[in-house]
């Protein structure tokens, strides 16, 4: 069977191949003009060093053996430049390419990114190879076992560091992910991240729970709180019962802000369809309101609106309202943080994405790690929360009503009206 081939592309095709070679070409002359430039500055810096006869100490010594390295612009060839450096307790290793080096630093991150956003073990030298030309090395799924195998050890010392930043917010959830092996094939990883006193966001807790059981946020608590977690101001959650239990037992002080997108859907399912929009349309006019007076009276509304034939759905709304509205007591600038788990729902849509892929993870523990280890990558992308310069008012007890500094002026005015 005979196949027409557009001159047009095939010279597009022909165009992109000679481009990636140039490429290719160009980084390895510039590697070799580097090695030597390298050396001939380590011999020329020991040039007047001799032995009793005269002769120099240190000279060059010809050519290491042909090595393949992987670079971003490819695999090139190389022979590295040797030095014969015959002083006592001095060797010669190049820094721009030491010993054994097969892959570019770059070339070693991409690897677990490209597996933790989904690409399976056993197409990396495929994809690889598209990428960065025929001889790619190392990139075998027996790398990847091996990369994974030292987040498991990198996530076992994670969980016992001590806690030295001071977080003022907090959000904590459960969220579920698949795994392949063992009784239970899910598993509720409980989540918390933190703000410091600069608004930035870390990692503060990733470890396999019961369920979001109280027991098991009690144990979570209580091994941050040992190594240095002092109360947070504020922490955001669903209406998950065992977290907030377990958070009055361990940091008593810290105030509870339940989540708004946890609560309209929970209200949402208990109306019939038809009337999910202009419920859903009152739910985010009390949630986005400007004063906590403009959300409780919109909240009347929903009452009179839902609350004689879907009872059920008005009991719900009101169920831990107080915890509901509490962030009209912190800076309007952080609301957009304080009212929803969000920076934990949208960074773990990669770790779905994972467990998708691969249909779970094969264990709880390689579950665990694998969540560390993306979350660490999210973590990388995390900006500051907004106005966080006004985290040394709430840190120094600054009153706010309704997002705004409470002055004495204001304060007079609520006590008469």
């Amino acid at each position: 069977m005979l196949s027409i081939v557009n001159p047009e592309q095939q010279e597009v095709q022909d165009l992109s191949s000679n481009l990636d070679e140039i490429a290719r070409q160009g980084a390895k002359r510039m590697l070799i003009e580097a090695l030597q430039q390298e050396v001939a500055e380590y011999v020329g810096n020991t040039s007047e060093e001799r032995d009793e006869s005269g002769k120099a100490l240190v000279v060059r010594n010809g050519k290491a053996r042909p090595r393949k390295v992987t670079l971003g612009a490819g695999v090139v060839e190389v022979e590295a430049p040797r030095i014969n450096d015959r002083r006592a307790e001095h060797r010669f290793s190049s820094k721009i390419l030491p010993p054994y080096l097969r892959k570019s630093p770059n070339i070693e991150a991409l690897l677990p990114i490209l597996y933790l956003k989904g690409l399976s073990t056993g197409d990396f030298t495929t994809a690889l190879t598209s990428i960065l030309g025929e001889g790619v090395k190392g990139l075998s799924p027996a790398s990847i076992v091996n990369l994974k195998r030292s987040w498991e050890g990198e996530f076992t010392e994670w969980k016992k560091r001590l806690i030295t930043n001071r977080y003022v917010y907090v959000w904590a959830d459960g969220v579920n992910v698949k795994i392949r092996l063992g009784e239970d094939k899910k598993l509720c990883l409980l989540v918390i991240i933190g703000v410091t006193l600069e608004g930035k966001k870390e990692l503060i807790a990733v470890e396999p729970g019961y369920r979001e059981s109280e027991e098991s946020w009690s144990i979570l608590l209580r091994d941050l709180k040992s190594r240095g977690l002092e109360a947070p101001l504020l922490a955001v959650g669903d209406g998950a019962l065992g977290f907030w239990n377990a958070v009055r037992n361990v940091f008593p002080s810290t105030k509870e802000q339940r989540c708004w997108v946890h609560k309209i859907a929970n209200v949402l399912d208990k109306l019939p369809k038809r009337l999910q929009p202009k419920a859903k349309e009152l739910l985010h006019e009390m949630m986005y309101s400007d004063a906590i007076a403009d959300c409780v009276d919109t909240r009347k509304t929903f009452e009179l609106a839902f609350g004689e034939k879907h009872e059920g759905s008005t009991k719900c709304l009101l169920k831990d309202w107080d915890e509901l509205v509490t962030y009209f007591k912190f800076p309007a600038t952080h609301w957009v943080h304080l009212r929803t788990t969000n920076p934990i729902e949208s960074t773990f849509a990669t770790v779905k994405l994972r467990t998708k892929v691969t249909k779970g993870a094969g264990s709880a523990k390689a579950a665990c790690s694998m969540a560390f280890k993306l979350m660490q990558e999210a973590e990388k992308r995390w900006n500051r929360i907004k106005g966080s310069s006004e985290i040394k008012n709430v840190i120094s007890g600054v009153e706010y009503r309704d997002g705004i500094v409470v002055t004495e002026h204001s304060h007079r005015e609520a006590v008469n009206g």
